[in-house]
């Protein structure tokens, strides 16, 4: 008779989660930490890419902004080693080492995003300076382990130094250096001109990101940008500089991390191709005229954008390690760079 009770029970349990998914509807399990309508933990991933975010206790929101696709467009120059410092970067090896890493842990991070978004396009851009060919090789031969379209461009300084102003905004000579970081910029801004259709991710050779960034960042532009009906700027990074100055912010669920509005970044930031076509003359600013910071015109756009970052970071940027652009706190940089060993 138990039997018989004990299966009735079960059959009618199955009869309505089924009617629970047709409705939309999720049921969650306190007993087991377990949701029947989607077969999953509650530590496991649960929210569905471009259809709804969901975070406990406070529900799900629906996804209006779905993202199609993702051109990652990676800035590299491995003949140098700092821009503006000539202090060591942390770990003290030759540049080469921190583009390869950064392009390994882009490429792996990419590789864990496929697994829910395998409906997402993604495409991978190199714009090189002066790497040398031994070094590109080198490049070519990691995204080549990877099922992902790329293209490789050797940047020609002569395409742009007609638009470059020489002098600066502190009246002093623009640096060799500084003109290869702006015409490469300037390139990268072209190519999302050109080839992208939605969102582009545009990264300097010197981030190593968490396995989960990727992903990460996409699904926090969903379900921000569904909740406020806007495009936004989403920086991978939790810069210590963030924590030098008292100021009102906004914080923000994402899928695991929380996320908090910032007004100032460095030159790796993931936007839409809208953002960029509707700031071009002030992104194209910050490549044909140096001005300090560097990256003011970015800093102004955030005025009138939101922009996030993660706390914790995502990806951490390899400077000196007195740097306040550079390591982001509470996190295992070792684990980072040794996980994306070439």
């Amino acid at each position: 008779m138990k039997e018989i009770k004990s299966s009735k029970k079960s059959i009618i349990k199955k009869i309505f989660i089924k009617i629970c998914r047709l409705l939309g509807y999720e049921i969650i399990d306190q007993s087991n930490f377990f949701i029947p309508t989607l077969n999953k933990s509650l530590n496991d991933k649960i929210s569905i890419k471009g259809k709804k975010s969901i975070n406990l206790p406070l529900g799900e929101v629906r996804i209006t902004r779905k993202v199609k696709s993702l051109d990652v467009i990676i800035r590299t120059c491995s003949s140098v080693n700092m821009l503006t410092q000539n202090k060591d970067r942390i770990f003290q090896k030759e540049k080469i080492e921190y583009t390869l890493r950064s392009i390994n842990s882009i490429l792996k991070s990419i590789k864990y995003a496929k697994k829910s978004m395998d409906e997402l396009l993604f495409k991978i851009y190199i714009v090189d300076h002066n790497s040398g060919q031994e070094n590109l090789n080198k490049i070519k031969n990691i995204i080549e382990k990877y099922s992902i379209q790329f293209k490789i461009y050797n940047l020609n300084l002569k395409d742009f130094e007609e638009k470059i102003k020489k002098t600066n905004q502190k009246n002093e000579k623009v640096t060799s250096n500084q003109i290869s970081n702006m015409s490469n910029i300037y390139k990268s801004l072209q190519l999302s001109k050109e080839n992208s259709s939605d969102l582009i991710y545009f990264v300097e050779d010197d981030y190593i990101h968490e396995e989960s960034a990727i992903s990460e960042m996409i699904m926090v532009y969903e379900r921000i940008s569904s909740l406020t009906n806007k495009e936004l700027i989403v920086c991978p990074t939790d810069y210590p500089y963030l924590y030098t100055k008292a100021e009102n912010t906004q914080v923000y669920l994402g899928e695991k991390y929380h996320w908090r509005k910032i007004d100032e970044t460095l030159c790796t930031f993931l936007t839409s191709k809208k953002i960029v076509e509707n700031h071009w003359k002030k992104l194209i600013s910050m490549c044909e005229f140096e001005h300090y910071p560097f990256e003011s015109p970015l800093h102004k756009i955030y005025e009138e954008e939101l922009c996030i970052s993660p706390i914790p970071s995502l990806a951490i940027h390899c400077t000196n390690v007195n740097s306040i652009f550079g390591l982001s706190p509470n996190i295992d940089w070792k684990r980072l760079w040794e996980e994306n060993k070439v």
